[in-house]
């Protein structure tokens, strides 16, 4: 699912114009991204939480020349952990139906 597929979806549930349901959508991510952004944790009741965590410094090593070893620097990333409605139906999914819907 797009952020367009969204968009049309929601649209079309609540009978409010593509454009609009599409300047609500933006706007939330872009407070997402803006919560995030400053190291603030988000947490959407039912769906989930977003939340930034540091990956320590690491060595790496290019797969072209596994000779020689690359310093990946400390780095900070956005982890999402999955509240417990979501988790359940995602449980419940069969693995011929998510091999259909990555096809």
């Amino acid at each position: 699912m797009t952020k367009r597929d969204l968009v049309v979806r929601i649209s079309k549930d609540t009978e409010l114009m593509q454009y609009q349901v599409f300047q609500v959508v933006q706007r939330t991510l872009n407070y997402i991204t803006e919560a995030l952004s400053k190291g603030e944790k988000v947490e959407l009741r039912n769906f989930g939480i977003f939340e930034v965590k540091v990956r320590k410094p690491r060595i790496g090593r290019n797969p072209h020349k596994p000779e020689k070893d690359i310093l990946v620097p400390q780095q900070a990333v956005v982890k999402f952990k999955p509240g417990k409605e979501m988790r359940d139906k995602v449980v419940k999914l069969s693995p011929q139906s998510t091999q259909k819907s990555s096809q």
